[in-house]
């Protein structure tokens, strides 16, 4: 298969399967970020909008994605931060953070850090990865197997795990992983706290997700399995009065609200930017630093092109469709930005849906522009998703990396060295966050290959 050419209506019609079969993720997304489910759906459009018109690749979807969700509520602190001082507070921070993240961005992409960035280690790369999806798996947890995802918290804290936590983090306060990693460990050994319909409806969901595409019309588009699920989950929610987590209520947007381009109007919420720089973010969580946030963002960034690296590298090798590393790195910053002004979480490449725009015939970025627009323009009609139960979702999250999670094959594959650094990585990211998880990993990296770059020249000598 090659580099496509441009064809509108393959594009359209690409871009409307993608919009249908994202819908799902946009919500779970959200719910993982830490703020409620529908702010995924109203702020998805205009940082997928710009990341189209910024991008040169003819398949690249952007958006949050489990891996930026998972790390911007770690490095956040998104539960203590909500349960403190609010969810609108709390979406405010995320929205300056996701600023900071497009502003680092465009900086490296000016220094030339996209072509750097393709030299990572590989061992780093596998355990860091595997890191991220446990902790994806930990924040699906909650919402999947009780009615309510506080419960189990509430389980653990009071449990021998609680004390487990608060140990590790006596020693090591950034450590905000191992709550996740205790959550994981408790639900598993104490299935007679689950609650049963959301169990259930979790772990029905999942399997179908994972396995019911080998049962459905070849007909269908990819991501149909993830539609049928939700809404078949949202059926039962509706007529069995399910009283566990849902979605809940979707704000419809002021009529006067949103931006207009001449008789053109956009429906979208842009938020205060003056007020979004002077959001608190370095007092509240860097220790008062700006340096330290700048270097997190950058970090952060750096960690968000890599997913962008392995998604242009894989369609350059199966479909010879060149692209440019400095490029792909600005288009990243440019979506962060937009998603700043509308409240998003920050975004990155997103590999399943890219790889669905590759499926499903798309020739252009046209398609993901389109996928962008019908988010915007269809937000009103988004309410059927209020009784969606979350366990739902949580399993839409889970069917993406849980095999992964418990047969990592990459990472039992590294041989020697890697495989140290490797598993250092993933346990430092699980345990800690994913910021720190992957510096340590580079530390690892650097250390066990100059000492083992020193006894090969003692055995030659």
């Amino acid at each position: 298969m090659e580099a496509p050419s441009f064809n509108p209506i393959s594009d359209i019609v690409s871009g409307a399967i993608m919009a249908a079969t994202s819908v799902p993720q946009l919500i779970a997304y959200a719910e993982t970020v830490g703020y409620a489910g529908y702010r995924g759906l109203s702020t998805a459009g205009p940082p997928l909008l710009a990341w189209g018109f910024a991008t040169g690749s003819p398949w690249m979807n952007a958006g949050v994605t489990s891996l930026t969700a998972v790390m911007a509520k770690t490095d956040l602190g998104g539960e203590a931060y909500a349960a403190q001082y609010g969810e609108e507070a709390y979406v405010e921070l995320v929205a300056a953070y996701s600023l900071y993240v497009g502003v680092a961005s465009a900086v490296m992409a000016l220094v030339g850090f996209g072509k750097l960035a393709q030299k990572a280690p590989t061992a780093v790369k596998t355990g860091f990865k595997w890191g991220c999806e446990l902790g994806v798996l930990s924040s699906a947890l909650p919402n999947g197997l009780y009615a309510f995802g506080s419960k189990l918290k509430s389980n653990v804290a009071t449990s021998v795990f609680g004390d487990i936590v608060k140990t590790v983090k006596g020693v090591v306060p950034g450590a905000t992983g191992v709550s996740g990693v205790c959550n994981i460990l408790y639900a598993v050994t104490n299935p007679q706290t689950w609650d049963v319909v959301a169990a259930l409806l979790f772990i029905s969901c999942t399997l179908f997700v994972m396995k019911g595409k080998a049962y459905l019309p070849k007909s269908l588009p990819p991501g149909s399995e993830v539609v049928l699920a939700t809404a078949a989950a949202t059926v039962f929610s509706v007529f069995y009065g399910y009283e566990g987590g849902v979605v809940g209520e979707i704000p419809t947007l002021d009529g006067d609200a949103g931006l207009s381009l001449g008789p053109i109007k956009i429906p979208i919420e842009v938020m205060d930017i003056k007020g979004l720089l002077n959001v608190p973010i370095a007092e509240r969580c860097f220790g008062g630093s700006m340096v330290k946030l700048f270097i997190t963002a950058s970090i952060f960034s750096a960690i968000n092109f890599l997913s962008i690296v392995g998604i242009a590298s894989g369609f350059e090798s199966d479909n010879n469709v060149s692209w440019s590393a400095p490029r792909e790195l600005i288009a990243q910053g440019v979506s962060n930005i937009a998603a700043g002004a509308v409240g998003s979480a920050p975004v990155s490449g997103s590999m399943s849906r890219s790889l669905v725009s590759r499926m499903t015939g798309a020739t252009s970025k046209l398609a993901c522009i389109i996928t962008a627009l019908l988010w915007i323009y269809m937000m009103p009609y988004m309410s059927v998703m209020s009784p969606t139960p979350k366990a739902a979702l949580s399993a839409v999250i889970v069917s993406a990396v849980v095999k992964n999670v418990v047969m990592p094959k990459k990472l039992l594959a590294l041989k020697g060295n890697d495989f140290i650094v490797g598993v250092g990585t993933a346990v430092t990211t699980a345990i800690t966050s994913p910021t720190l998880g992957f510096g340590a990993g580079m530390v690892m990296y650097i250390v066990i290959s100059a000492v083992a770059g020193k006894d090969s020249k003692k055995k030659v000598a």
